[in-house]
């Protein structure tokens, strides 16, 4: 039966393996999912998926695979399947509050809710908009979508809006996760997990099993042992520019500090615009009263830190080669002089560009600072971040 789901992953150049094609079998066998279309394609992707960058082919192979069940109608569905008593029951358990069973049982319990369910489709001529009885929208019917209702089932709706939902009966919609595809915020976790550097630091809070093991053994009686937590220890310095053509990229960048927020214990950031000079600061609101000299920030963070930059580069070739040539302000020092010992203080250095890569040839200053960081610079994708941390690592 799943032949041709299993040569659809081959075909897209996913290399799943016969045993663990086997294994997910195994696992249809002993009844892992049941009723449960989430469950099957979570239970398909943890069997058949090792590589994180094969996700979005699996999801393109699974749509492939079962394309046609978006069109059986609900009715068929009701029809032809009789859905066990205790499923409902454990959908009930896991989705609904004590108050809301108790009100469902109130008014006939979940045979009633189905039995209705049934009679209702098989009056109803048309599409319903609001009202309490009919299967349709925003209203509060048990039956349809955009309303409410504790008991209900939902149709015809893209994604639950007060997660009461009993069933629901929707075609599953499939995220990308690709390693051409731009970045979200758990994209770019996943590729900065490369660059790390494990460390116990803090207090003793998290439980040292194999210590346990051994002073329990030693001693003759529990002897719970505690150790500190580890955590990356990498140090990261980032400058973000901000501003003109970065305006587009806002979303990417936004995602791009979230995920290096909570990846790295040791973050520091500054602002800049288009090119390094010879001030940054932390508070774009306050860009120009409170900026903190660079020649401080170079005297601040050692050489341990890994520098990266975010910006597309994009700007005047005067603003990198000469001495006032900033859009904003007088430089007394062209930015490509402060980029060069940007890159001295911080040997282990990276440029991150949102543009896409195969823009970067007609942009003069792009292909400059490429030059200044001796092509340390990689696009904003997850291919390209991974790359780059790879090069952090060093």
């Amino acid at each position: 039966m799943f032949l041709p789901f299993f040569d659809n992953l081959r075909s897209a150049g996913i290399p799943v393996s016969l045993r663990e094609y086997l294994a997910f079998l195994e696992g249809m066998k002993r009844g892992l999912v049941t009723y449960d279309v989430e469950g099957f394609y979570y239970l398909a992707r943890t069997a058949m998926v090792k590589d994180e960058r094969n996700l979005d082919k699996f999801d393109r192979a699974f749509a492939q695979s079962f394309e046609g069940l978006e069109n059986i109608t609900f009715e068929q569905v009701i029809e032809a399947v009789d859905i066990p008593a205790d499923w409902l029951t454990k959908m009930a358990e896991k989705h609904l509050s004590e108050e809301e069973k108790a009100e469902i049982e109130a008014l006939g319990g979940f045979d009633k809710l189905m039995e209705t369910l049934k009679q209702r489709l098989a009056e109803q001529k048309g599409r319903h908009q609001g009202g309490s009885k009919w299967v349709g929208t925003a209203g509060t019917s048990p039956f349809g979508a955009y309303g409410y209702n504790p008991e209900g089932v939902r149709i015809g709706q893209d994604g639950s809006r007060h997660r009461r939902a009993v069933k629901v009966w929707d075609k599953r919609e499939f995220r990308n996760l690709d390693d051409t595809v731009e970045l979200g915020t758990r994209n770019i976790k996943v590729a900065l997990k490369r660059l790390r550097r494990w460390a116990r630091d803090g207090a003793a809070e998290e439980l040292d099993l194999d210590g346990t093991i051994r002073a329990t053994a030693e001693h003759g009686y529990l002897d719970v042992q505690t150790r500190p937590e580890r955590r990356n220890a990498v140090k990261v310095l980032l400058f973000l520019d901000v501003g003109g053509s970065m305006d587009p990229h806002i979303r990417l960048v936004e995602e791009l500090f979230s995920a290096a927020r909570a990846e790295f214990k040791h973050l520091e950031y500054f602002y800049f615009h288009n090119c390094l000079y010879e001030g940054v600061w932390r508070d774009n609101r306050r860009r120009w009263n409170a900026q903190t000299p660079t020649t401080e920030v170079l005297r601040t963070y050692g050489p341990d830190y890994k520098c990266i930059f975010v910006g597309d580069a994009a700007m005047s070739p005067y603003e990198v080669a000469y001495p006032g040539g900033a859009s904003e302000h007088w430089n007394q020092e062209a930015g490509q002089t402060w980029l060069q010992r940007a890159r001295a203080q911080w040997p282990s250095h990276l440029w991150i560009n949102p543009t896409p890569e195969r823009h970067w040839q007609y942009t003069q200053s792009t292909q400059m600072i490429r030059d200044i960081f001796e092509d340390r610079m990689v696009p904003m994708t997850l291919q390209g971040i991974k790359a780059g941390m790879r090069e952090l690592g060093r």
